[in-house]
């Protein structure tokens, strides 16, 4: 396998790889990776989807793509997916996926000419004393010690960031800016988390710097995740022959691991099969060399709970399968991972969403005074999360595209809200996220919305339907790692199995994204059958100057450079750097004028 960029490797047509039609496939959890590297096997390894088989322990597909009308309880999603252009190998799979919405057409198509008629931005980010402007003003207030440290996070090396947390790597001056405000907001990222994954999402995102405030930068799906993403892509692997196998659940495979020869082989996988009129039942499956497994390891959705309008979500901190199943493997080799650095530090993983739906024609109209946009329009309304900067939960709540769901009435406004401090009391509502009922996060949600007091317990508990859902894993990949505790996609010596998901290792890439989830799915699909045509590379705005300088110049909210020289000194050095392109490049992204 290899990287390529450009026209000439995205628009060719690889080969079918030798050997390919005497093989099967077996994929462990139908999350995203799974479905995607089910996809390019068929579309770009030629392989019949009816060899293709997926092991699923819950009834449905798309694992945390979620979007759901629970029973007696209302709409839920567990969270959102922020999108952009440059989702590489999203992209090349859902150029392939045929829309469910618009006839003739690819999901890519429909995502695209959706955000051509409705480009995504924010009109108030944040909001502070019940729901007031809080007058960010799309400015980061970075310090210059503070803009000293995002730029010496940049240069670091990736080892000098191993292990670190970012409250380590940068002082208060950088945590008091709006920039790490709405940094942490927008990506769930806490002060504990790894300095890592944020050096590598500034890598990463380089190019969307100055889109942050208003989140021009982004992009999201008509619907939920599920019904715009996961249910086209499902429905296209149906038609092709895959076979899904729902309430199964992968306990451990079996591995034949020949050091000396540098050689290591899946050779079964087991599992329980549940939901049978008899109960639970054991089951596994040996593997050959040609029978290929690809294994989802680790969950960030793992034992994730719902309340209700009257019920706290409870957090589950029992057992975890799919970290359990995760452990089992790791316990055959050093290469396969170190599970217990994510999973073992609940407290600093979990947070806590809720899903609103409103009922009348009350609530929306505070929301649209923020958003300054009509809910009920069909188009873009909040455009991304809008923070209340004063709330002691820290609450973030966003508004997409209604209706959100196609089974929602045309009167109701589904909302998510979400929280990163989770086990403080709120402001309106004195107990915290965790200890709160799908009323009382509404109460607390109002509050910040700038309903009036009074009014805020006749509102939450008539107008609204409120599903909180507590997650204890959600932001274990962000804790701090080191080299070798996420195992290679596909390890050393490995001839028949791949690791996929938000917890395998691939270059320069950033987890908790779609993207992330497809490019796993898709390294491993191309490395186990050879296919020959370049997998495309993490956009690669990092190693562009002009998107350094477009970025340079935000983060110093537009200020021109200084030099630690005398005034005229510096006049002379950039009268003698005007001549030349780097000038030109200095004045067109206002650093010198």
């Amino acid at each position: 396998m290899y990287y390529s960029s450009g026209n000439y490797e995205a628009f060719a047509r690889p080969r079918k790889p030798e050997g390919v039609d005497g093989r099967t496939a077996w994929f462990v959890g139908a999350g995203l990776a799974s479905l995607a590297g089910a996809a390019f096997l068929i579309r770009d390894g030629q392989m019949a989807g009816s060899t293709i088989t997926i092991l699923e322990r819950l009834t449905l597909p798309g694992g945390a793509l979620d979007g759901i009308k629970a029973p007696k309880k209302g709409f839920v999603i567990r969270g959102g997916r922020e999108m952009e252009d440059h989702m590489e190998c999203l992209w090349d799979l859902f150029r392939s996926v045929p829309s469910i919405e618009i006839e003739g057409a690819s999901v890519l198509d429909e995502f695209y000419w959706l955000d051509k008629d409705d480009p995504n931005s924010s009109l108030q980010r944040v909001t502070e004393k019940q729901g007031q402007d809080a007058h960010t003003d799309g400015l980061f207030t970075l310090s210059e010690k503070a803009q000293k440290e995002v730029t010496k996070m940049f240069l670091a090396p990736r080892a000098e960031m191993e292990g670190k947390r970012i409250n380590e790597v940068f002082s208060a001056d950088f945590l008091a800016s709006n920039f790490w405000l709405y940094w942490r907001t927008m990506f769930a990222f806490e002060e504990w988390h790894s300095a890592l994954e944020m050096k590598l999402y500034l890598h990463r995102f380089v190019h969307h710097i100055g889109g942050l405030p208003d989140f021009t930068a982004l992009k999201f799906t008509k619907y939920n995740q599920y019904e715009s993403l996961v249910l086209p892509l499902y429905r296209w692997l149906l038609d092709q022959g895959v076979t899904f196998r729902f309430s199964t659940e992968v306990t451990d495979l079996d591995f034949d691991i020949n050091i000396s020869a540098g050689r290591k082989q899946a050779t079964r996988i087991h599992w329980l099969t549940g939901g049978t009129p008899g109960g639970v039942t054991e089951g596994s499956v040996e593997l050959g060399e040609k029978d290929l497994v690809f294994t989802t390891i680790g969950s960030l959705t793992e034992n994730s709970t719902d309340g209700d309008q009257h019920t706290p979500a409870a957090l589950n901190e029992g057992p975890a399968p799919a970290w359990d199943l995760w452990k089992n493997i790791a316990r055959n080799d050093r290469a396969f991972g170190r599970p217990e650095v994510f999973c073992e530090n609940i407290a600093e993983s979990k947070w806590e969403s809720a899903t609103v739906t409103t009922l009348d024609a009350r609530i929306p109209a505070y929301i649209e005074k923020i958003a300054k946009r009509d809910p009920f329009s069909g188009k873009v309304v909040t455009g991304g999360i809008v923070t209340a900067r004063d709330s002691s939960w820290l609450l973030s709540w966003t508004v997409n595209r209604q209706p959100h769901f196609k089974q929602q009435s045309p009167d109701q406004v589904v909302v998510w809200v979400y929280s990163l401090l989770v086990d403080t009391p709120g402001d309106f509502v004195k107990k915290s996220m965790q200890d709160c009922t799908g009323e009382e996060i509404t109460q607390e949600w109002l509050f910040h919305l700038g309903v009036p007091v009074a009014d805020i317990p006749d509102l939450a508990a008539n107008a609204a339907q409120a599903v909180p859902v507590m997650m204890p894993y959600v932001t274990s990949f962000f804790l701090p790692r080191v080299a070798g505790d996420r195992p290679q996609v596909v390890p050393e010596g490995a001839v028949n199995f791949a690791f996929i998901g938000q917890f395998a290792e691939t270059t320069r890439d950033t987890i908790f994204t779609t993207e992330y989830s497809v490019r796993t799915g898709m390294e491993a699909a191309y490395q186990l059958l050879g296919i020959e045509r370049g997998v495309p590379e993490v956009f690669n705005s990092t190693y562009d100057v002009r998107s350094l300088l477009a970025a340079m110049s935000r983060l110093r909210d537009g200020a021109e450079l200084t030099l630690p020289v005398p005034g005229f000194v510096q006049k002379r050095i950039v009268k003698k750097l005007g001549s030349t392109e780097i000038g030109e490049l200095l004045t067109e992204f206002g650093l010198t004028s």
